[in-house]
């Protein structure tokens, strides 16, 4: 399973990022391993983040994608896409270890 971790910064000691759609990075992480770091191209700029960020990580085959908080119209995106969501808060790095 891939999951997709909105990121303040480039690794995994970083915070979870509060905005899913402005997130600075997504760390994609699979089997619990960080296989890829995206610099998010929706992070700044006009509307429609949501679902710039919905397409970007669904091209990208992610089953699941985390934030501190997704928005109304990006939760939409997700479930369209079918792509689960989960809003959580804190390190990266504890959160793979739960997994």
């Amino acid at each position: 399973m891939k999951v997709a971790i909105a990121s303040e910064n480039k690794n995994e000691n970083s915070e979870i990022s509060a905005r899913a759609g402005r997130a600075p990075f997504y760390l994609i992480f699979e089997g619990g391993n960080l296989i890829k770091v995206m610099k998010n191209p929706f992070s700044f700029g006009g509307g429609g983040a949501g679902w710039g960020v919905a397409k970007m990580l669904g091209d990208y085959k992610v089953d699941l994608v985390i934030a501190e908080n997704f928005g109304e119209n990006m939760k939409m995106a997700f479930k369209e896409r079918k792509i689960n969501f989960e809003e959580r808060k804190g390190n990266i790095k504890n959160f793979i270890d739960e997994k």
